[in-house]
C-alpha cells in the first residue's frame, strides 16, 4: 500500500472535535472555581451560543454576575429564564430575593423569597430562603412598611434608569425619569439626569435652560456644572464649558460616583490630562459596573499617548460590558 494511500485512510478515520454547550460549560464552571470570572464569563457565553435552550447555562452565568456584583445583568437572565421555563426552574425566584436583597430592595427580596417557599416549599435552598425572609423582616414592618415600599420603588427607578443612561437608551430613560420628578421631587439628582437625558435625546435647549435653572437654586451643584459643561462643548461654545470646567477644577469628592462624574465631565469636554489622574484616583472595585468608567478612562489614557493602557482598560470594560465591545475604541474617539 502507498503511503499516501495511507495517509488518506487515515484522515478519513478522523473524527473532528466539536465543542458543545457542555464543553464551554465545564470551562466556564472551572474558571469560576478559581475565581476567574471574566475567563467563566467567556466560557458560558460560549455555552449559550451553543445551545441557547439550555437554561441551566443561563442560571449559572447570572451567579457569576452576582458574584461581581452585576445584579441587574443577573435579574436579567433570571427573569428571562422564569418566562423562558414557564416559573419552573424555582431556584431562579431565591437567586433573585438574594439579588434584590443586595441592592436594598427588601420588599422585593422578600416576595420572591417567599415564591420560591410557596412553589418549592421542600427545594434544597428552603433554609436560605427562610434565613432571608429573617434578615429582611423587621418586627416593625408594619409601621414603616410605606417607608420600605417608597424606598424600594425609588430604587428600582433607579437601577432601571441607570441602565439605561449608561447604554445611551435616551427614549426608554427620559419616561421614567418624567415619572420621577413627579414622585420624588425631593431628590434633586433626578432632575440633573432628566436635564442630561433631555440634551442627547435632542432637546438640547430645553435641557440647558433646565440645568442653568437648577444651577440659580444652588450654585455650587457639581451636577449642574458638570451637566453644563459637556452641553456647552457640545455646542462648541468655549468660554461657557471653560468656566463650568474651572468650576469643577478643585473639587475633589469623597464618594466614588461623584469622583466618577467630574473625571468623566474632563475627558468628554478634552481636559485629558485632568481626567486621567482623576480617573487613577477611583476604586475600580466600586465603580466597575459603570460602563462610562472604562470608556472614557480609555480614552483619556489614549489621548495622553499610553495607547497600552488604554487598550487594557478597554478590553476590561469589554469583558465587564459586552456591549462596549459595540462601540468605537479611545482611538477613534473624537
Amino acid at each position: 500500500m502507498k503511503q499516501d494511500d495511507k495517509s488518506t485512510r487515515a484522515e478519513e478515520n478522523i473524527i473532528p472535535f466539536i465543542p458543545d454547550g457542555d464543553f464551554y460549560f465545564t470551562k466556564g464552571v472551572e474558571a469560576f472555581q478559581k475565581r476567574k470570572f471574566d475567563i467563566a464569563i467567556k466560557w458560558l457565553r460560549k455555552a449559550i451560543e451553543a445551545e441557547p435552550e439550555n437554561l441551566l447555562y443561563q442560571c449559572q452565568l447570572s451567579i457569576i454576575y452576582t458574584e461581581i456584583g452585576s445584579y441587574h445583568l443577573a435579574n436579567q437572565l433570571l427573569t428571562e429564564v422564569l418566562e423562558t421555563s414557564g416559573g419552573h426552574y424555582t431556584d431562579c425566584y431565591y437567586l433573585l430575593a438574594n439579588n434584590y436583597a443586595h441592592l436594598g430592595l427588601l420588599n422585593d427580596a422578600k416576595k420572591h423569597a417567599e415564591s420560591y417557599l410557596n412553589k418549592d416549599p421542600n427545594g434544597d435552598l428552603r433554609e436560605d430562603a427562610e434565613h432571608l425572609i429573617e434578615l429582611v423582616t423587621s418586627d416593625d414592618q408594619e409601621e414603616d412598611e410605606w417607608e420600605f415600599e417608597e424606598e424600594d420603588e425609588l430604587l428600582v427607578y433607579q437601577e432601571t434608569v441607570f441602565y439605561h443612561m449608561e447604554h445611551k437608551a435616551w427614549d426608554k430613560a427620559l419616561p421614567l425619569l418624567e415619572e420621577m420628578t413627579v414622585l420624588f421631587p425631593e431628590h434633586a439628582n433626578v432632575r440633573h439626569d432628566y436635564a442630561y437625558a433631555l440634551f442627547f435625546a435632542g432637546y438640547e435647549k430645553d435641557a440647558v435652560d433646565m440645568e442653568e435653572g437648577l444651577l440659580e437654586e444652588s450654585p455650587g451643584s457639581l451636577h449642574s456644572h458638570s451637566n453644563l459643561a459637556v452641553f456647552y462643548h457640545g455646542w462648541n461654545q468655549r468660554k461657557e464649558f471653560e468656566l463650568h470646567i474651572h468650576a469643577l477644577k478643585n473639587v475633589y469628592p469623597v464618594h466614588e460616583q461623584q469622583k466618577l462624574r467630574i473625571a468623566v465631565t474632563f475627558a468628554q469636554t478634552g481636559f485629558h490630562e485632568e481626567a486621567y489622574a482623576r480617573f487613577r484616583a477611583i476604586d475600580e472595585k466600586q465603580v466597575k459596573n459603570h460602563l462610562s468608567y472604562y470608556k472614557w478612562y480609555s480614552v483619556a489614557a489614549y489621548k495622553l499617548g499610553k495607547p497600552s493602557k488604554a487598550l487594557s482598560i478597554w478590553e476590561q470594560g469589554c469583558r465587564w460590558h459586552p456591549v462596549l465591545a459595540e462601540e468605537e475604541g479611545p482611538w477613534d474617539a473624537d
